[in-house]
């Protein structure tokens, strides 16, 4: 089995219902996604995947969805209302509380289906790490 990973950088606000602490503000983070992608063979190149094909297709659905807007929890109808009095607003609901654990199961169970890897070949996203801080990440691998 061979593993590469690419590093992808963006800017997003949410805010964590119930956590009792400061987090319950709407505020942001410089996010680090970490994309690590496995196959058991190379292709004729040499290569799990061109890293720049991992960029694009991972790239360009954060920033059409994640990348300097908002990602709510869908039942977070305070917030919602909030954002959507700025003109103009960038909003993506999910269905969990927007933890970076939730934000990286989200990707996961969401978002890699659709993106259309080289499934013939077997090539697969086992795990993707999502730093919310320089110090804080969140994990969530294939199961």
């Amino acid at each position: 089995m061979y593993s590469i990973m690419k590093q992808i950088d963006f800017c997003a606000g949410h805010r964590l219902l119930n956590h009792g602490g400061k987090c319950e503000n709407l505020h942001g983070h410089n996010y680090r996604l970490q994309v690590h992608v496995s196959a058991k063979e190379l292709d004729s190149v040499g290569r799990v995947i061109d890293f720049v094909e991992i960029r694009n297709l991972f790239k360009a659905w954060i920033d059409e969805h994640w990348d300097h807007g908002f990602v709510l929890a869908e039942f977070d109808s305070n917030a919602i209302e909030a954002v959507k009095q700025v003109q103009p607003h960038k909003l993506y609901l999910i269905p969990w509380n927007p933890t970076a654990e939730l934000m990286a199961r989200y990707l996961m169970e969401r978002v890699v289906p659709q993106l259309g890897l080289d499934e013939q070949r077997d090539v697969r996203v086992p795990k993707l790490v999502l730093w919310e801080t320089e110090t804080s990440f969140a994990e969530v691998q294939c199961s």
